[in-house]
């Protein structure tokens, strides 16, 4: 129920003391909730300074006026409103925050994950050792991402010393074997998933085993996997894949059989990032690898019997993808790139072209124009072209080409050129 008088609560909501309300919530909301200091209202109309005139029981006749917090306070209590200046806000608006309580609180609650954090390494088996000081400066100095909440982050800290413990401490060096990933993340946070790249925990948890280990902090996936297997965990290596088409390794293990088969019975294959620890790579010298970008190319090869090897990057390639291409680059294969007649996909192909110096394989300006001709010639419907253009390394015409036509081309437009190629012996 309302503490203010009808009449009186209509007046001092009207139009001419909406600003002065306005502004006294600021002041308070900053300054602990005192009616202290003061605040100065200017370009007045004739109205607010009528109305405020009225409130301060004095003639204001400029254009602006200063108006001290704790007058105001008195003229409230001994008006008809019969409260303070922060009962009558209340009573106006919603209830006044104390943001410097509210500050106070927050850096309260941010020093206790870190004094918590602190603590639960005093605790633990590894405070004898000397990198988990470093260990927490660094945590300290990079802070919690945002979104987390405090208690979130004591949370996640405590689980990561936990993890740390397991493998770092005075018992993990005696496990023996190998523990996998998600039954350690399973033990420590009751999810095998708590240990996935990309989470806060995971990182955490790398950036102290990087220290003890006195090794850089990875920066790709295949780097973040050698660092899990420095401590004796196995990360999963098992679901991520790269498809693979008439790769003819050399040697004698079942591996290196087992895709001579595959390429025999004109099969495809999905190779693991467990299958490339063991595989030895090693292709005749300078064996041209053709690498496409959509998975529909391979089975068109494979239905084909096509005789060229071929891998497929299934998109925008998986970590696995090029650490097979760099495998083969070793051994001196050469690579023709072809991919999306899109932007991604231009982008895509300038990071493969790059790095493997490769060649563009039907990507030319003059290949583009030929296949949306084609296309159209066919009735195909035509996928218009999205976002920002990217330019071609290779070819400084095929962006203006793209861009004036508009037309967007998947490699699954231009499969019986692709396959003719594939199908041609070297």
């Amino acid at each position: 129920m309302s503490g203010l008088p009808a009449a009186t609560r209509g007046w001092l909501t009207g139009p001419g003391l909406a600003r002065l309300w306005q502004e006294a919530r600021k002041r308070l909301e900053s300054n602990g909730v005192q009616a202290t200091g003061s605040l100065r209202l200017t370009a007045m109309n004739a109205q607010e300074r009528n109305d405020l005139s009225l409130l301060l029981g004095k003639p204001l006749t400029g254009a602006a006026a200063t108006v001290r917090l704790d007058v105001l306070d008195a003229r409230l209590r001994a008006s008809a409103a019969g409260l303070g200046l922060r009962q009558t806000l209340e009573e106006l608006g919603p209830p006044l925050t104390d943001r410097r309580a509210a500050r106070a609180d927050v850096a309260a609650r941010r020093e206790q994950v870190w004094s918590s954090l602190a603590s639960s390494l005093d605790l633990s088996p590894l405070a004898d050792q000397e990198w988990p000081r470093r260990w927490y400066d660094l945590l300290r100095r990079a802070g919690v991402p945002k979104g987390v909440t405090p208690e979130a982050a004591i949370r996640t800290l405590q689980q990561a010393v936990q993890v740390l413990t397991a493998l770092l401490g005075p018992e993990g060096p005696k496990r023996n074997g190998t523990l996998g990933r998600g039954e350690l993340a399973a033990m420590a946070t009751g999810s095998a998933h708590g240990l996935d790249d990309g989470t806060w925990l995971a990182r955490l948890v790398q950036r102290g085993v990087a220290l003890a280990h006195a090794t850089k902090f990875p920066d790709d996936a295949a780097g973040r996997r050698a660092l899990w297997r420095l401590v004796s965990v196995t990360p999963d290596e098992v679901s991520s894949t790269v498809l693979t088409y008439g790769l003819r390794p050399e040697g004698e293990g079942w591996r290196e059989r087992a895709l001579r088969e595959r390429a025999d019975h004109h099969a495809e294959v999905h190779v693991t990032p467990r299958d490339l620890h063991g595989l030895r790579l090693q292709l005749p010298a300078r064996t041209l690898i053709h690498i496409c970008e959509n998975p529909r190319v391979v089975e068109a090869a494979a239905d084909a019997a096509c005789v060229q090897p071929l891998v497929c990057t299934s998109g925008s390639a998986a970590t696995v993808v090029f650490t097979l291409l760099d495998a083969l680059a070793v051994t001196g294969c050469r690579f023709a790139y072809h991919g999306d007649f899109d932007w991604p996909g231009i982008a895509l192909a300038n990071r493969v072209i790059r790095r493997y110096e490769a060649r563009p394989w039907r990507m030319g300006s003059a290949d583009y124009e030929h296949l949306a001709a084609r296309s159209q010639a066919e009735g195909i419907p035509q996928l218009a072209l999205d976002g920002q253009p990217v330019d071609a390394d290779w070819d400084s015409d095929l962006a203006p080409a793209m861009t004036a036509l508009g037309v967007a081309l998947h490699e699954e437009a231009t499969l019986d050129v692709l396959v003719t190629d594939l199908s041609r012996q070297t």
